[in-house]
């Protein structure tokens, strides 16, 4: 596909300078997306670690993927990145994400910082050497009109929705029997890796999805809201398999979550998050789904938490919505993808 060589700077009038993100900039970029995120999703907040990995993971440049508006005050009222997945593996995929400070809404801000993120989508797709589909991608809320109509009018459309659903961990949790030689283990950082293995296999076959990178992986396990003993993996044994993890068993299923405490002053209850859950492919339908939920949902509940939380592609091929609703969750909010697909 063809992509611009140059991208031509955005010219709006309420913005004085824009220029590239450093990792100087992590504080005022962290308080632009705090304001945003109160008025887009105001129950959850992305953490300032997830924000810094733009500044550290190597398949992200931000001298070419990243675009800060500010108004003549040094005030800064846009923030904007495109980078492209870590992985290519059925596609060339590139995001576009980008933020406006709520009190610069409305005058256009918006859609001139869209143009830039998808003119630099474009070049990541035509970078690629591969003769793969190529896709763009962005996420908002389904309440948020405004954010969906930027996207839609820089030729983006609506191709999937994901649901957030939530369980009180008060309610009586089932105990599971596990199928003959499948056991049940609390994640350690031993595991990481057999762990990322499996993701890799289970999510083959989800929508958007590409395999995870070692680096984007240990970032995540690896991180400060991540909760290893919240986190519980389904195990066989396998004696040297190439996937196997320690003492030769291989994982087979998972569910791995994370405690964000600052989402709990919005959210008004105590919660975590269930970040994945997988089978990996040979063992669906044996019921590791929900003993590997289960199990969390034990260990979130002796913690003292008082929700889980979840989101879940409502077009899942492993039909897990059906499974969670039957778990005891119900649905809150959804969001959208949007794809201009190439």
């Amino acid at each position: 596909m063809s992509a611009p060589a140059v991208i031509p700077v955005p010219l709006h009038e309420d913005v004085a300078i824009w220029r590239a993100a450093t990792a100087d900039d992590l504080d005022a970029i962290t308080q632009l997306t705090a304001a945003a995120e109160r008025v887009d999703h105001p129950t959850w907040s992305t953490p300032r670690e997830e924000l810094q990995q733009t500044f550290e993971v190597s398949h992200i440049d931000p001298a070419a993927d990243t675009l800060l508006g500010f108004a003549d005050d040094g005030t800064l009222l846009a923030y904007g990145e495109a980078t492209r997945s870590a992985v290519v593996d059925s596609r060339v995929q590139a995001y576009a994400m980008g933020s406006v400070h709520p009190a610069w809404r409305g005058r256009g801000i918006g859609g001139v910082l869209m143009a830039w993120l998808l003119a630099r989508a474009q070049q990541h797709l035509a970078a690629s050497e591969r003769t793969l589909p190529g896709w763009v991608i962005m996420y908002a809320q389904e309440s948020n009109a405004a954010a969906i109509a930027v996207g839609e009018r820089a030729g983006l459309s609506i191709e999937r929705y994901f649901t957030t659903m939530e369980r009180e961990l008060a309610l009586p949790i089932p105990q599971l029997a596990l199928p003959e030689g499948v056991s049940l283990l609390r994640f350690t950082p031993e595991f990481a890796e057999a762990t990322r293995l499996a993701r890799n296999d289970a999510f083959r076959d989800h929508w958007g999805s590409q395999p995870s990178a070692p680096e984007n992986w240990a970032k995540f396990v690896g991180g400060e809201v991540f909760r290893p003993d919240l986190s519980w993996l389904a195990v066989e044994a396998a004696p040297g398999a190439a996937d196997a993890g320690p003492n030769g068993q291989r994982v087979v299923a998972f569910a791995l979550a994370s405690v964000n405490r600052d989402d709990w002053a919005l959210q008004g209850f105590t919660s975590t998050y269930i970040d994945l859950i997988g089978v990996v492919r040979h063992w669906r339908g044996r019921g590791l789904a929900p003993a590997v939920i289960a199990a969390q949902l034990r260990a979130a509940a002796a913690e003292g938490l008082e929700r889980a939380i979840l989101d879940v592609d409502t077009a899942s091929p492993t039909g897990a919505h059906t499974l969670y609703t039957g778990m005891g969750f119900r649905a809150t909010e959804r969001e959208v993808a949007l794809v201009l697909a190439y």
